[in-house]
């Protein structure tokens, strides 16, 4: 039984982090990820959780988790009741806002290892997994995520938010565009918010260092950065995948919309944007994507 990757914890103690240090008002407020990830005695010693040298990218984790939430909760105010999270980790949406998940059906798309040990830490905080929230082990290299996510009761019929963050750049091109092209023949009215990589001559010289730094990090861990996008190819992706919507969503907007007037210059750092894209009709006659 595989725990989460070295991403996925980190992104939980930098959110925990967030609240720990950060000065209110919180952009997002999670505390359920740290008593998940259990890192014992010593966690913010770590040279990541440096509140000074990691804070920029602490911004990044709790703004795009914030604007996921954002999003979610206005889909479900619509009406819209699935949500699928594709490469989970340790999100934990349905243990902190159980009064909008219990509304909706939740489906957490991961690798089967970190699944089965995030689903013993539920039930060893006493917490457990409520009827409307579905673990999804898939192998995303040998198995299709979409028999398993139809297989575990999401309806193909009814509209979705998905959420895909922090998980393109560790993909191919075509395996980004096979993604698209799956959840823009969702139901139409379905949501799609994902984040993608910035290429590193889109960054001015002090952000290409640490995109370097940071792609060597990860390389080193066994998760190599694959992919990056442009804006405009982002876009041009999504409208050939068969949305009938596409928006870009830019670093600069979510300080804007989340950090705007704080006194302590928390900002989310240059590099990660976001795609917000609907599916339509007219996408769901599009030939679908096999994975």
């Amino acid at each position: 039984m595989a725990a989460p990757d070295s991403t996925a914890a980190r992104t939980a103690l930098w959110r925990a982090l967030h609240v720990e240090v950060d000065a209110p008002p919180h952009v997002f407020a999670d505390e359920f990820g740290l008593r998940l990830a259990d890192p014992g005695d010593g966690w913010r010693d770590r040279d990541d959780m440096d509140p000074a040298t990691a804070g920029r990218y602490r911004a990044g984790m709790v703004a795009r988790a914030r604007f996921v939430e954002d999003l979610v909760t206005e889909q479900a105010g619509r009406g819209v009741g699935q949500y699928v999270i594709l490469g989970a980790g340790l999100d934990t949406f349905a243990q902190r806002r159980p009064e909008i998940a219990a509304r909706l059906r939740v489906f957490e798309v991961d690798q089967p290892g970190p699944q089965a040990w995030k689903r013993a830490r539920l039930d060893e905080l006493g917490l457990g997994v409520p009827d409307w929230l579905h673990l999804v082990p898939v192998d995303f290299e040998t198995t299709s995520w979409w028999d398993r996510l139809t297989e575990a009761g999401f309806a193909p019929d009814e509209p979705a938010v998905v959420a895909s963050t922090g998980v393109s750049m560790y993909l191919t091109k075509e395996a980004n565009l096979a993604t698209l092209r799956r959840i823009a023949g969702f139901a139409p009215g379905s949501t799609l918010a994902m984040t993608f990589m910035l290429p590193p001559e889109l960054l001015d010289e002090g952000e290409r260092t640490r995109h370097r730094a940071t792609a060597s990090r990860a390389k080193a861990a066994g998760t190599p950065f694959v992919s990056s996008f442009s804006p405009g190819e982002m876009l041009e992706m999504a409208h050939e995948a068969g949305f009938r919507d596409a928006t870009h969503v830019s670093g600069a907007e979510l300080n804007e919309r989340y950090f705007a007037g704080r006194a302590d210059g928390l900002r989310v750092i240059p590099g990660e944007e976001f795609l917000v894209a609907t599916a339509g009709a007219a996408a769901r006659d599009r030939p679908a994507a096999s994975s």
